[in-house]
């Protein structure tokens, strides 16, 4: 097995530092600036001094090696810059949403023992004042401080406050930086989880510098790459692709406005973005249905390209490529993917997937068109990743090969086993829960079903604890049906799968409004039961859709039906809709509808 020499240094900031030092000029960062009329650039000496008089501020107000330090804000560049800010001042930083209402802020921040919070404005701010907690300050994105209460801060004061500090102690921060030890907590990400409370994930300095080291090793990110990140930064995705910047050395734009993203791609000009699988999923309906209401000699010329580029992609994964298929593909790539590709700013050498499960159909569209998908698996407690598929070695279907110094073993129940140095410390202040999920050996229980093939390319089947069985006693993995229900029909936005302890299996879906414009209800019945026939086709007898029901809007954050990285609370889905359920199973002489 491939092992990493991952001990150049001892803490993400000394490898934050070291890169700043290799390459001071050069470009870090990009963000809109203070207007919004344009972009900023930061150089690597510019973020490096600007995270430094921050740090220097925190230890100026006694923040101490460990000691807790919240962000409670959307992605953006002044999160970026208080995170490394902490790291830079050995403490550890505590990762809220912004989405998090005030009972789970007062939650986190208690659990934690939070001692300062960067939040993003008073909104934030009015969610931590309304908790008892060991919050001393508060560092305020935008805004004003309060002048009658010194414990509010704004960015700029605690940058001048630090500025102070250094000219008494000009070494204050990188003594900070030496005496961080690579064991050492860098971070708490409290996992939003779909039922109960969010439990903290400890990462120390060591998992993030093994991250790190292991995307880097992999050919996956160059130092001349431009990543586009608007993901949440208090999610374990986000925060892996700032480790393997500060590895790398290539350039993050940043704005984790979501209505934004395709106005920015053009500017931006990015050659490689991360997503999660539904964000992919609306690329592909949205694409389709534009392509749709043109129809006519448009919509034919669109089928048949696609028809090439999936051929493509299937003979290249066989070997069986053609002179006629190469022809062909060529034509359509001039005609119709090259103009697809430019939506995306020109330069995409590829897309990566994760955080959930990412539908081949929709992975082989987009291989189709010119965008291949690197699809990996991990999770917040394996600090973001494990597996990857790599660029010109992409295997659909699969979430690609383990990272080197990562073992896999599939227990006897199929559940995947992982052991190595992304593995996390444990959870926070939960000994008996982390010794449930870790044993002896070091061996990680991820909770996820899959199997290994002989290459080592991993396929996840569904979670453990969604697997359903109905009354007949046959399993049901419901993920691998609704991604496909999704990935065939474009109308469709969100799917639910509903078979536990019933006699067949049914789902729930949302449409998404704008690819349905103004379709007519028939119009998308029609579709809709088209799609499930196809899909029906691919599956076994028991785990075909015998019922379906249309729900009257999206799943979304804010009704509690999904975690802020978009994954569906399947309990609350079906504690929401229980007097739907009941009606499907009601009528069970009912037809498809």
């Amino acid at each position: 097995m491939t092992t990493l020499a991952v001990d150049k240094f001892d803490s993400v900031g000394a490898c934050f530092l070291a890169q700043a030092g290799r390459a001071p000029h050069a470009p870090a960062f990009r963000a809109p600036n203070e207007t919004d009329t344009g972009w900023l650039t930061l150089t690597w000496s510019e973020t490096a001094r600007r995270a430094t008089d921050l740090a220097a501020g925190l230890l100026a107000l006694g923040v101490l090696a460990e000691d807790r330090v919240a962000i409670a804000g959307s992605t953006r560049l002044e999160w970026i810059l208080a995170d490394l800010a902490i790291a830079l001042a050995g403490a550890a930083t505590t990762t809220v949403y912004p989405s998090t209402n005030a009972e789970g802020v007062g939650y986190i921040l208690a659990d934690a023992g939070a001692v300062v919070v960067f939040a993003e404005d008073r909104d934030q701010l009015a969610k931590i004042r309304a908790s008892e907690t060991a919050v001393r300050h508060v560092v305020l994105f935008d805004g004003d401080a309060d002048a009658a209460d010194d414990s509010v801060l704004t960015l700029a004061q605690l940058a001048l406050l630090g500025r102070r500090h250094l000219r008494e102690d000009a070494d204050a921060v990188v003594k900070s930086v030496r005496a961080v030890g690579r064991d050492q907590l860098a971070t708490i990400i409290y996992t939003s989880g779909t039922t109960g409370r969010p439990k903290g994930v400890e990462l120390t300095h060591a998992n993030w510098l093994y991250l790190g080291a292991a995307v880097a090793s992999e050919d996956v990110v160059r130092p001349d790459h431009v990543q586009f990140l608007w993901l949440p930064l208090s999610h374990v995705f986000g925060k892996l692709l700032l480790a393997a910047q500060y590895e790398t050395g290539f350039v993050t734009a940043v704005d984790g406005r979501i209505d934004r993203i395709v106005d920015n791609l053009p500017i931006i000009r990015p050659t490689f973005m991360a997503a999660a699988p539904r964000v992919f999923e609306k690329i592909h309906a949205r694409v389709v249905s534009m392509v749709t209401a043109q129809g006519g000699m448009r919509k034919a010329l669109f089928d048949w390209a696609i028809a090439v580029g999936v051929d493509a992609v299937r003979r290249r994964s066989a070997g069986r490529a053609t002179v006629l298929q190469r022809m062909q593909l060529f034509v359509a790539d001039r005609l119709v993917f090259a103009r697809i590709r430019r939506g995306f700013g020109g330069r995409i050498e590829y897309l990566v997937s994760g955080s959930a499960a990412l539908s081949p159909q929709i992975a082989e569209w987009f291989a189709a068109i010119g965008l291949a998908i690197n699809e990996g698996y991990g999770l917040t407690e394996t600090t973001g990743a494990a597996f990857v598929n790599r660029p010109g070695d992409i295997r659909i279907g699969t979430v690609g090969q383990p990272f080197p110094g990562t073992e896999v073993r599939i227990a006897d129940d199929g559940e995947i086993m992982l052991r190595g140095p992304g593995i996390m410390r444990g959870y926070h202040g939960l000994p008996e829960q982390t010794a449930e999920v870790i044993d002896a050996d070091g061996w990680f229980a991820t909770g996820d079903i899959g199997e290994v093939d002989a290459d080592g390319f991993l396929k996840i089947t569904d979670r453990k604890k969604d697997l359903v069985k109905t009354s007949g006693g046959k399993f049901i993995a419901p993920a691998l049906i609704e991604s496909a229900v999704v990935a065939t029909c474009p109308l469709v936005s969100q799917a639910v799968v509903v078979a536990d302890g019933r006699n067949f299996v049914s789902i729930l879906l949302t449409i998404d409004p704008e690819v349905r414009g103004d379709l007519p209800d028939d119009a998308v019945s029609t579709a809709v039961e088209q799609a499930i026939t196809e899909v029906n086709c691919r599956l076994n007898r028991w785990e075909t859709i015998k019922q379906y029901r249309i729900l009257p809007r999206d799943l979304t954050v804010e009704s509690g039906e999904l975690t802020p990285s978009l994954k569906v609370k399947r309990a609350v889905v079906l504690r929401n809709y229980a007097e739907t359920i009941e009606g499907i199973y009601s009528d069970q002489a009912g037809a498809l509808r």
